[in-house]
């Protein structure tokens, strides 16, 4: 198990490394024109150009661009060039809303997902089932920046049960940290409710026609047992895989609409505000953010895949 995380880790590293390279590309080298003049913005002067590109080291060969541009993003001299912030600070500034969206739904999904999905299971072709499939649907197929702006308007807004928008800080205030958070909350998890509970709904009836579950009925082990200690648990493992990338998108910008239709000041929106200004400074740390978090929680799945599944450590 020590190896197969030291050799998960390694290949992480590498990964991160291939992605700053991409990103990089995508961004400074890849699009026609000039960086400099993309990187200024729409409304940046002939001077204001040119300094950018003796900054950024345009004018360099390809490898001193990279190595400027990651210097920049990883010691804080990131600027926006619309509004003179310093990208990194704004970042920060906005991840606890992130963060906190996105544990708060993502708790939300993982639970009513696993539970949806495994009494689906175990009512199969029943009316139950019927119905948790048809709401399921609806979840996965309502765009979550609609749902939000009904729930902010008819429960927020015109009903005054729920705050129609903002972020309130959980060392302020946490009753009003969360009471700011169940619309958006609720939202984004619905999306993902819907297709966790498909995807364990087809896990556990696949795992029920196993022959180690009638091995373990004909050793006597009570039918809740044998659900919980060998069906679910092996029915959690594409769950688990899913539930770590979702996670990571969402952290790193997935959660661009709710938090928009929300204004609750994170990531999400500050990467969003950035694209509509076309101000590359902040969409490039944002980008970095996000491939950071999918392929970190993508080695944390890998790790924790493994010790449900020792048969993944030997490939």
């Amino acid at each position: 198990m020590v190896r197969f995380m030291l050799r998960r880790l390694l290949a992480m590293v590498l990964v991160l490394l291939a992605v700053s390279v991409v990103v990089f590309l995508i961004f400074n080298v890849i699009p026609n024109g000039d960086p400099a003049a993309r990187m200024a913005g729409k409304q940046a002067t002939a001077t204001q150009v040119e300094a950018i590109r003796r900054e950024w080291g345009f004018d360099e060969p390809i490898w001193v661009q990279y190595a400027t541009t990651m210097r920049k993003v990883f010691t804080g001299d990131l600027i926006s060039y619309t509004n003179r912030l310093d990208v990194d600070e704004e970042i920060l500034r906005g991840l606890p809303a992130t963060l906190s969206l996105a544990i708060g739904a993502a708790v939300i999904w993982m639970v009513l997902g696993v539970a949806f999905g495994a009494f689906a299971a175990l009512r199969a072709g029943r009316l139950a089932d019927r119905a948790i499939s048809v709401l399921a649907l609806v979840g996965i197929s309502v765009p979550v920046f609609w749902l939000g702006a009904l729930m902010s308007h008819y429960l927020g807004f015109r009903a005054g049960i729920f705050p129609s928008g903002g972020y309130e800080p959980l060392t302020r205030d946490p009753l009003g940290w969360a009471y700011h958070l169940v619309l958006p909350w609720t939202a984004l998890a619905l999306l993902f409710v819907g297709l966790y509970s498909r995807v364990l709904r087809a896990s556990v009836l696949d795992g029920l026609r196993q022959p180690y579950v009638e091995t373990a009925r004909a050793k006597g082990l009570s039918e809740r047992r044998v659900l919980v200690g060998h069906v679910l648990k092996n029915s959690l493992i594409p769950i688990v895989s899913l539930w770590g990338l979702d996670f990571a998108v969402v952290l790193g910008g997935g959660a661009i609409l709710t938090e928009s239709v929300f204004d609750l000041d994170g990531v999400g929106q500050f990467a969003a505000d950035a694209i509509a200004q076309l101000d590359a400074p902040p969409v490039l740390a944002v980008t970095l953010l996000g491939a950071f978090f999918v392929v970190l929680l993508g080695a944390v799945v890998d790790i924790v895949h493994a010790a449900l599944d020792a048969r993944v450590r030997v490939t």
